[in-house]
């Protein structure tokens, strides 16, 4: 049965544009991290040079004001940005993060190369480079998942995710950070926590496709943000909010291009407080673990979502690594037994387009339904091309963990409420034992279900 054109639905996006700082002041001041001593030779650290660019910046009368850096490579313990100050780092320059444990404070939550706290009307542009040398954190590279350095022998952290993020944002208001490339973090990348009015736009991010841990951007606890026009590549995922202390609101991320060994979109799983009106729109997914991803583990309620104008490509990885080649997973079970069960509700999923390795997976609660789900235009190519096993259905973190369960169209647990509208499910080679049917449900924990112009078939050219 060949596929049935579907119309395409016309979004209109509405985003919030926060009022930050400037491309082009009219008037601002410029400050040279050489006129303080910076060598930018990359061998000797030039953190003292540039913190003190940074304080002259900061107290100066001209507001904002540029710590440029000239060409080079500047070696760096962790310095603080200021209020006012904006780094500007051009093409043929970079700032490269230290690789001791004493380059860093001794609060482990403050582990940054770069890190503003309480800062106002703060950023870093100009088309250069801040590296955070990932690899050499590495402890064993392995083409399934790097062992990589954990610093948990000093007690100011537990585990083994003890190593410095690269850049962060803390209790801050109008950031933006342009024109940039974020590489090698040995953690997280590029980190918002608890900031108002923040835009990330054009900007690159590189991470180790082997190593674990290296987020592209989390945000978290944090209201009015707006990314667009960004390139992600890395081995963890790649846009993450996340609430811990307090709810997220109002987050707009558009025209990216992700590849991840994870999600390329993943709310939570930290998720213990609210997220609401949150748009994710005309995004690319290249050959990623898991495509759009709401692991909500600790109580928080989701709700007001829309996810429009998305390309995903989804295929299998080890099995280390959370996610199993589904475009779309949304998910509430609880963390462990001492956890909440939060909600899921009035989500749209508007003209989205999957190649995929395996289905939708969509999975309440009993104490933590999905109400209100909408799939509207939607074309869902499923293909095997990878050697991995099947077969499997992935609850992590905590949960069930990993579950045998014959691969389906949309597997649905724990749902009162999905509207499908206008959605062709092609299956390239034809179903075989692996793929065992369109829709997959207990009937029992699955109410309001709608169904109009809903195909499904093998596919033809």
């Amino acid at each position: 049965m060949g596929a049935h054109p579907i119309p395409q639905l016309t979004v209109v996006t509405l985003m919030f544009l926060p009022t930050i700082i400037q491309s082009h002041p009219s008037t601002y001041s410029t400050i040279s991290v050489t006129d303080f001593g910076a060598t930018g030779d990359g061998k000797h650290y030039d953190t003292s040079a540039i913190q003190s660019a940074i304080d002259t910046c900061h107290n100066s009368t001209t507001k904002p004001c540029y710590v440029t850096f000239p060409p080079g490579t500047y070696l760096t313990a962790t310095v603080f940005l200021k209020s006012n100050v904006v780094l500007n780092i051009p093409k043929g320059s970079a700032i490269l993060g230290g690789t001791k444990l004493e380059d860093y404070p001794k609060a482990w939550d403050r582990w940054y190369v770069i890190l503003a706290e309480n800062a106002s009307d703060v950023g870093i542009t100009g088309g250069g480079v801040v590296d955070g040398q990932g690899s050499e954190f590495v402890v064993k590279f392995d083409k399934r998942k790097n062992v990589m350095v954990s610093w948990n022998q000093t007690g100011a952290c537990w585990g083994d995710e003890c190593r410095p993020r690269l850049v962060g944002f803390l209790d801050s208001t109008n950031v933006r950070v342009w024109n940039v490339t974020l590489t090698q973090p040995a953690y997280w990348c590029l980190h918002i926590v608890r900031c108002e009015n923040t835009s990330i736009h054009d900007v690159s991010i590189y991470g180790d496709f082997y190593t674990p841990n290296n987020d592209g951007i989390d945000i978290e606890d944090s209201n009015n943000t707006l990314i667009t026009r960004c390139h992600i590549d890395t081995g963890d995922d790649a846009l993450c909010p996340k609430t811990y202390t307090s709810p997220l609101h109002n987050l707009t991320a558009t025209n990216c291009w992700i590849r991840t060994k994870s999600s390329a979109i993943k709310l939570g799983s930290a998720s213990w407080f609210e997220f609401k009106n949150l748009v994710f729109d005309n995004i690319t997914i290249v050959d990623s673990h898991r495509g759009l991803g709401f692991q909500i583990r600790d109580g928080g309620n989701v709700s007001d979502i829309t996810v429009s104008n998305i390309n995903i490509s989804t295929r299998y990885y080890d099995p280390s690594w959370w996610g199993r080649a589904e475009p779309i997973y949304v998910t509430t079970c609880p963390r462990d037994s001492n956890s909440a069960e939060g909600s899921i509700s009035n989500v749209n999923f508007i003209n989205i387009t999957a190649n995929s390795e395996n289905g939708i997976f969509l999975s309440g609660s009993k104490g933590g339904l999905l109400r209100n789900l909408r799939f509207i235009n939607m074309n869902l190519t499923y293909k095997r091309w990878t050697n991995y096993v099947g077969g499997l259905v992935d609850y992590r973190p905590g949960c069930q963990g990993l579950v045998n369960h014959s691969a389906a169209g949309i597997i649905m647990e724990h749902i009162d409420g999905l509207d499908v509208e206008n959605v062709n499910m092609r299956w390239f080679d034809g179903r075989t034992v692996q793929w065992d049917n369109p829709l997959d449900f207990t009937p029992s924990t699955v109410n309001n279900i709608s169904l109009l112009n809903f195909h499904s078939g093998f596919y033809s050219q």
